[in-house]
């Protein structure tokens, strides 16, 4: 059973770190992209961040490029996404994800597997 299960999350202030970590299991993710995508209330859902399996490429949009990296640690087997410069409009629910497809500048998918999601809340 494929699992994407994301921790990490909480109530940080503006300015602030943050690292999520997403522990992965259940199959080879070899052939995949891993990342993270976020909704805030109301909003649709939004690419953040992907890396290849190897760790080699990475993608961000504008909107999170120069504050936010996402890397993979190989020996936990998990795909961390370190925040930085944190913004109240970074506040959403951040989900792991894992595609077949390579992302674009601003999207990625479609998706193959979801984690549950991890809130993240930044105040001003």
């Amino acid at each position: 059973q494929v699992q994407l299960v994301e921790s990490g999350g909480g109530l940080v202030q503006a300015g602030d770190s943050l690292r999520l970590s997403c522990a992965v299991s259940g199959r080879t993710f070899s052939n995949y992209f891993m990342g993270w995508f976020r909704q805030a209330p109301g909003k649709q859902r939004e690419f953040v961040a992907a890396v290849t399996w190897t760790g080699s490429n990475t993608n961000y949009p504008d909107s999170v490029k120069g504050r936010f990296t996402i890397s993979r640690d190989y020996a936990k087997n998990t795909v961390d996404l370190t925040m930085n410069s944190l913004k109240p409009e970074d506040t959403a629910v951040y989900y792991c994800a894992a595609s077949r497809f390579p992302p674009r500048s601003t999207n990625w998918g479609p998706v193959d597997y979801w984690g549950q999601g991890t809130q993240v809340t930044v105040s001003s």
